[in-house]
């Protein structure tokens, strides 16, 4: 029986493209967990968004002399356009500028408010005299009170992941001129988190088993520490609309709006795909299974923030007293990803931006090493001399030359078709019986989000099938024992046939070619394209995946003898040894 499986995908602010700590932080192995799960059969709706509200979009519009809404709209055309190009399949990435997310906001603000889970308070926040406005938090840095970190924003420090006020700032600045702010008061409304404490405690208790331990840990310590109230609302003139009367100055907190775009993004794609009750499937079934991809930087806005809201509303657009939303039922979140040892910066330019990325390299080859290289535990480091080893020595070797020689040579000698074996040996069931076998040791890491793992597991087994031809006479025995030969390419055959299947999350577009290669007819995945999507008052362009007639491919070979191949044609490139002094000479 299939599941309903829920992705929710960090949202990116669209303040600058994406890079490679982005796409190891959440965004690639939450795809390779969707895809595996829709080639298991299961029922999957992955969505995420970009932002569009944070105050990173409005600290470079200011910088670079455009409108929020020019910046934010310029990199949503550049995440759509990477993304697509990168395989993310998502079955929706819109953003939170829509008429349907300002809309759902304001009604989880109206429903929290009725339930008096918020409350309004005067406050102390910083203010610029040159300025003449509130500093948002991002416009703010100084010295973290916690760590001594001395670059810490006035939301939270990098470094240890706090979670601070801007006020906790020591020498705090503005990031615009670097002038000293003074301190005003102001007014706000407050989510009350510690209205939540004993219910997010037992969330956290009930998942233990399946958390990542640094993610409970994390969450846990946080409850402990003692919840304390966040305002819900800003100064600042960019945002959702707070929609009370004598509040039109201020709006929505991004922190508040932003993590109930996996919400509004499930009712924009129903609507879109012509089922517009379907999203409550996901939401209300308590079967369902939401997962929640993010980097760690973002783990107590998933793990205590984000439930809080969920438990303060219950319920919305739907009548049946009896029906709750559901919570997360898990938050793989992701370390950091350093690049040549060192933390990735966009003011130092020290990065690998996708866009520049994927005009030089393969998506698939982008996807292998970043997935060899997944911070799943602990940080990691994108190397390029590590770039090039995996390249040429695990995924050209191993793999690519394996499916190459073994269908070049079986459509040479058997015009194009699959070879009739003879009765299969004990080497040559051995090998299947492995292979096959994949399919649950594999698919088990999958679904517990060891993607890294899973991945290392699946290139085991193509070395294995190596290992299987390096003592098979295959090549020698053509000319003197063509049946022989037969039952090895055969043999051969199947098991590229299953690696084909059990590379296919990591390796979409090398899998797909091999694929229709292999004589299938109808795909391994669905269709991802850019649409535009109509509403009231507004035009926005999303990236969709059309799942149609890619699901339930999680089988053993269905190969049988006879069978037409297409001629073949290499999966991967080789690359020079030239690019790693290249590629590092780009950075900073």
């Amino acid at each position: 029986m299939s599941e309903l499986i829920h992705v929710s995908v960090a949202w990116p602010y669209a303040n600058g493209d994406m890079h490679i700590g982005h796409l190891a932080g959440a965004y690639l192995p939450a795809d390779i967990f969707a895809r595996y799960h829709r080639l298991r059969g299961n029922r999957v709706l992955m969505v995420s968004g970009s932002d569009s509200h944070g105050t990173p979009i409005t600290v470079e519009a200011d910088q670079s002399g455009r409108s929020p809404r020019e910046v934010f709209e310029y990199f949503h055309a550049r995440f759509l356009e990477a993304q697509l190009a990168m395989g993310i399949s998502y079955d929706l990435f819109t953003h939170t500028d829509t008429e349907n997310h300002h809309r759902i906001a304001q009604d989880f603000f109206l429903r929290l408010l009725e339930g008096k889970f918020l409350y309004q308070q005067k406050q102390h926040q910083l203010f610029s005299e040159a300025e003449q406005r509130f500093l948002p938090d991002r416009y703010v840095e100084g010295t973290c009170p916690i760590c001594g970190y001395l670059e810490a924003r006035g939301d939270q420090c990098d470094n240890c992941g706090n979670l601070l006020d801007a006020l906790d700032l020591i020498n705090p600045r503005s990031k615009i001129d670097g002038s000293t702010p003074i301190i005003r008061e102001t007014e706000h409304f407050f989510l009350d988190l510690p209205a939540f404490t004993e219910k997010l405690q037992a969330y956290l208790e009930e998942g233990v088993d399946r958390w990542r331990p640094n993610v409970y840990k994390f969450s846990k310590n946080f409850i402990d520490g003692g919840l304390k109230g966040r305002p819900v609302t800003r100064d600042i003139s960019w945002g959702i609309p707070v929609p009370l009367e004598g509040w039109e100055s201020k709006r929505l907190y991004v922190w508040f709006e932003a993590v109930m775009g996996y919400f509004s993004a499930s009712i924009e794609w129903a609507k879109n795909s012509g089922q517009p009750e379907a999203w409550k499937e996901w939401w209300y079934d308590p079967t369902a299974k939401i997962y929640n991809f993010i980097g760690k930087d973002n783990i107590p806005f998933h793990t205590i923030i984000w439930q809080a809201e969920l438990l303060g509303v219950n319920r919305i657009y739907e009548t049946d007293t009896e029906k709750t939303l559901n919570l997360p039922y898990d938050v793989p979140a992701n370390e950091f990803m350093t690049l040549e040892g060192k933390a990735l910066s966009k003011s130092r330019n020290w990065a690998v931006w996708l866009p520049d990325l994927l005009n030089r390299y393969d998506p698939d080859a982008i996807r292998y090493y970043v997935t060899t290289a997944l911070p799943e535990t602990r940080d990691s480091d994108f190397s390029w001399s590590d770039f090039l080893n995996r390249n040429n020595n695990e995924l050209v070797a191993a793999w690519g030359n394996l499916a190459n020689r073994v269908l070049s040579f079986a459509y040479k000698h058997w015009d194009g078709h699959i070879p009739e074996p003879g009765e299969l040996a004990a080497q040559d069931r051995e090998l299947l019986d492995a292979v096959e076998a994949g399919f649950d040791q594999v698919g088990e890491k999958i679904e517990g989000v060891k993607i890294r793992s899973a991945l290392t597991e699946t290139m085991a087994l193509a070395r294995l099938v190596n290992g299987y031809l390096d003592r098979a006479p295959w090549f020698r025995v053509i000319e003197e024992d063509k049946a022989a030969a037969a039952t090895t390419v055969y043999t051969a055959l199947r098991a590229i046939d299953n690696l084909k299947i059990l590379f296919a999350p990591f390796l979409p577009f090398s899998s797909e070619r091999l694929h229709a290669n292999l004589g299938y007819e109808q795909p391994l995945f669905g269709k991802l394209a850019i649409h535009t999507i109509e509403e009231e008052n507004r035009v926005h362009d999303v990236l969709a995946y059309d799942a149609d007639g890619g699901n339930g491919r999680w089988q053993v070979s269905q190969l049988q003898p006879g069978g037409v191949l297409l001629p073949p044609t290499p999966l991967f490139k080789k690359l020079d040894k030239s690019i790693i002094e290249e590629e590092r000479i780009k950075l900073g």
